[in-house]
């Protein structure tokens, strides 16, 4: 797929402000496509929607299909039928400057559950009608999702492997007593997913108007407490008992002594290519109903992945196990036509990841922050066929790295003044300009960056549990001066293309 020259902005809906605690795909969102419109940004890049589990990390979500109701826009719900005004008077003082998690939960679904009766009664047949044709439209995925979610609010959130043997292992006669059982509470997982469709179609046409694309996001592996695993079971690699058998990580390296232990299950490739992938094929065509470009977290995972024996504590004793991502991308290709991929092929690269990167013609990244190193290269030499970041959500803010290089890594902050000769005041935009004027195709930068923010705005740290993915933009914060200053830039550096 062709990449124009462009520049964006990485940003989740969540960390917008807004009423009610929480980032949301309503008013809010609609600026935020204006402000970058007006400054000239073609690309509005985002985190996983999904719906989040432990951690409220999207990178771990208990569905790889079904979306983030927390997303969802209440106000709009009001033009509906489906709630009142008086139903949002008395909600919950919530902070401005971070999400709440557990609390925008707690009102939020209240709120929901009201709208769904409310839809229940048929009191707007036309928006009934419309909730039942996509309830059609999605069962693949939907009614597997919508059992598994309520299954696990029934049994207060304990993993799907400590149930009752036979729903556990998905016995028809369990499923059907299930399904009767829980039949509202079904319904109402069905609604949420309804809801969020429908108002982030409508934000998606408004943001492809205005010329902005959407770069989605898509985690390699699944959480092991999932809809996808309990449903799909014989696509991972599990005992008899639902256990898995091996995980996910990283072996030793420079920044981990012990490795990474993720924890996530491992796929049962050979029994993916029974048919075709398509368990891929149906995650990717989901996706691209949402998104205009995928970002692929863990690129390397589709050319070998290391796994490590279930119920170590460590990931230095494991294997690596080649993944057959050839026949993966090009049974998608064959599908989906010329892929809209972004490969996240960040860490150690064999000539394998390379080359598969490069066969199918996908972009990778160049995150500034590792730029400075002992591999530094000339402007003029960054490849192309890449993404240039200031930082990613994994990264701290470009001004708290330029202070912890500044106090403790003397041979980067050297190369650092020998390139952009900035301070502390400076820095955010000399690498903003640094990251637009390079060759790369497309120049993204975190919100945090283009606001000049230190460390309290960072979004996530690895490794790390607690006060994650909690950010948010304050109000006035997004300016005509800030989006004037990067319109400039666009245009200075020939990153607004011309339309199709």
């Amino acid at each position: 797929m062709t990449f124009k020259r462009s520049a964006g902005i990485l940003l989740h809906p969540s960390s917008l402000t807004g009423k009610f605690g929480m980032g949301n795909i309503g008013k809010e969102a609609f600026d935020f496509i204006d402000f970058l419109a007006k400054a000239k940004q073609t690309i509005w890049q985002i985190l996983p929607l999904n719906f989040p589990g432990y951690g409220n990390s999207p990178y771990n979500p208990i569905s790889a299909f079904a979306n983030n109701p927390l997303l969802i826009d209440l106000t709009r719900l009001i033009d509906q039928g489906l709630i009142s005004n008086l139903d949002l008077e008395n909600s919950p003082k919530f902070l401005d400057s971070k999400v709440e998690f557990h609390k925008v939960e707690k009102f939020k679904i209240k709120i929901l559950k009201s709208a769904f009766e409310i839809l229940k009664n048929k009191n707007n047949v036309r928006l009934y009608r419309s909730f039942k044709k996509f309830c059609f439209k999605n069962q693949q995925w939907l009614n597997d999702f919508a059992l598994f979610a309520s299954l696990r609010e029934h049994h207060q959130g304990k993993s799907w492997n400590t149930w009752e043997k036979n729903i556990r292992n998905r016995k028809s006669t369990a499923i059907k007593i299930w399904e009767e059982q829980l039949s509202d509470q079904i319904e109402f997982q069905k609604f949420l997913q309804y809801i969020f469709a429908k108002q982030w179609r409508e934000l998606k046409l408004y943001a492809n108007e205005k010329r902005v694309k959407i770069v989605g996001d898509i985690p390699i592996y699944v959480a092991y407490d999932s809809a996808d695993v309990w449903a799909n079971q014989d696509l991972f690699k599990l005992n008899k008992d639902g256990n898995p058998t091996v995980v996910a990580g990283v072996p030793p390296d420079y920044f981990s002594p012990t490795g990474q232990l993720w924890g996530n299950p491992i796929y049962n490739w050979v029994k993916m290519q029974h048919d075709d992938f398509q368990w891929w094929q149906d995650r990717i065509a989901n996706l691209l109903e949402n998104v205009d470009y995928v970002r692929i977290d863990h690129f390397i995972g589709f050319v070998r992945n290391w796994q490590v024996a279930y119920g170590k504590n460590t990931a230095e004793q494991g294997e690596w196990l080649d993944v057959p991502g050839e026949k993966l991308l090009s049974t998608l290709k064959n599908k989906f036509g010329e892929l809209p991929i972004i490969a996240e092929d960040l860490g150690a690269l064999t000539k394998e990841v390379i080359a598969l990167r490069d066969q199918f013609g996908f972009p990778g990244m160049l995150p500034l922050q590792f730029a400075f190193g002992d591999n530094f290269v000339p402007l003029n030499e960054f490849p192309q066929n890449k993404i240039i970041y200031s930082g990613t959500h994994d990264n701290d803010t470009t001004l708290g790295w330029f202070r912890a290089v500044q106090n403790h890594e003397p041979k980067i902050y050297q190369k650092l003044q020998e390139v952009l000769n900035s301070n502390e005041k400076n820095i955010c935009r000399d690498m903003i300009e640094f990251a637009y004027s390079s060759p790369c195709i497309w120049a993204i930068t975190s919100m945090q960056d283009v606001l000049a923010l230190g460390t309290k705005a960072r979004m996530n740290t690895p490794g790390t549990v607690g006060g994650n993915w909690e950010w948010r933009l304050s109000k006035n914060m997004l300016t005509d001066k800030i989006a004037n200053r990067l319109a400039k830039l666009t245009n200075k550096y020939n990153r607004f293309p011309p339309e199709n």
